[in-house]
């Protein structure tokens, strides 16, 4: 064998060796041997790899190991054997390692410094960078100073001009992260589990919230609270971390029901107590319906005030007997806690009331007979006294 050949299959095993690793992925390793420009580790097996004598030495310039000791480090290259880098897991320190990441792929180290037209400064490697708005996040950013100042693993989308142009991208690691966590979340999400999770839209009906690896949810405007909820804005807003109850999990349409108020007291277990049949309590229209009005009696409680007992004649227009907003005083007929339902009584409070004036009347009336007797003994034992 030629000494041509056996450089050739020394270089072929070392192909063969690195097609074990992933760039990418941390490994351990011995070193074996300490040259100008590199150093060798033994990776196990027959694999070698090479690491830069740069990536080994501390801010004054010595060496921080020697033959036989044990590191960690990143696969950042498997072309033409194993090329290894330390710095680089630990977040890349110099423009030829930022290169490297562009490279193979990998995510790197930078801080947000500040905001710019279109995006932001970010500073890597003691470079600057530029991450556009919309790869700061997989959620819209609503407010551009929440960034500033943080410290995030981001991707390098181009590298141009020997790196004098450097694009980033942390919405692209944030999708590699969901990617890589999605089914293993998924399985998680289950009827009845609790999740904190971020949310991602506020639409009129409700808000979408993120559960973790790009699962959404659904929380619906009606499930954010006891008492009645205008707009979902008022619960909640975008980037808000929230904490949910999953209610229904669709398999088929990958669709999942959340819950807020589920987690928060319910306070219809003490309407019965609270609003006892009879009682005669003032309430404000919020609702009108062909059957009836709708009035809040308290914040969470509203009750149904039928048309039969609202004491309105027929054809009478029930916008103006009983506008929105106006208070009216109504009698609880009926509280059924399960089904969150109070029935009311215009028509009852007026009975009570004509009960009440018939009480004092014959009350007076009971009374009058024993002054008026009263009145004429007197008047005789006068006349009497007088003889």
């Amino acid at each position: 064998m030629t000494e041509q050949d056996d450089d050739f299959a020394t270089l072929f095993e070392a192909s063969l060796q690195a097609k074990r690793f992933d760039e990418g992925q941390t490994i351990a390793g011995t070193v074996i041997a300490i040259g100008a420009e590199v150093a060798f580790i033994d990776v196990g097996g027959k694999g070698e790899a090479t690491i830069d004598i740069e990536e080994l030495i501390d801010d004054e310039g010595a060496l921080e190991v020697e033959v036989g000791d044990r590191i960690e480090a990143m696969v950042v290259s498997t072309s033409g054997g194993l090329k290894l880098s330390r710095k680089l897991a630990r977040g890349a320190a110099s423009m030829r390692q930022l290169a490297d990441a562009f490279h193979a792929g990998l995510p790197v180290e930078g801080k947000v410094e500040r905001a710019v037209k279109g995006g932001y400064e970010v500073r890597i490697a003691g470079q600057r960078a530029f991450c556009p708005i919309s790869q700061i996040d997989i959620i819209r950013t609503t407010d551009p100073t929440v960034h500033i100042g943080k410290t995030y693993a981001f991707n390098i989308i181009e590298y141009k001009e020997g790196g004098k142009n450097v694009v980033v991208s942390r919405r692209k690691q944030l999708e590699h992260e969901q990617r890589a966590t999605a089914a293993a979340m998924r399985k998680s999400i289950v009827p009845g589990a609790v999740i904190t999770g971020r949310v991602v839209s506020v639409p009129d009906f409700g808000a979408f919230v993120d559960l973790g690896g790009g699962i959404q949810g659904l929380l619906h405007v009606s499930e954010m609270s006891w008492t009645r909820v205008g707009s979902p804005s008022e619960v909640v807003a975008v980037g808000d971390e929230i904490t949910v109850r999953v209610l229904r999990v669709d398999e088929a349409t990958e669709k999942i029901s959340l819950g807020l108020k589920q987690l928060q007291d319910d306070p219809w277990t003490t309407a019965a107590a609270k609003f006892p049949v009879g009682q005669v309590r003032t309430g404000r229209v919020t609702r009108l319906a062909d059957f009836g009005a709708f009035l809040e009696l308290e914040p969470g409680f509203t009750g149904l005030l039928p048309f039969a007992e609202s004491g309105i004649d027929r054809g009478t227009d029930m916008r103006k007997a009983l506008p929105i907003g106006s208070e009216v005083e109504v009698a609880i007929l009926e509280v059924d806690p399960e089904a969150r339902r109070i029935r009311l009584s215009r028509k009852a409070v007026a009975e009570q009331r004509e009960k009440a004036e018939l009480r004092d009347y014959a009350t007076r009336q009971d009374a009058e007979p024993s002054a008026s007797m009263g009145s004429i003994a007197d008047k005789l034992r006068d006349a009497l006294g007088r003889k």
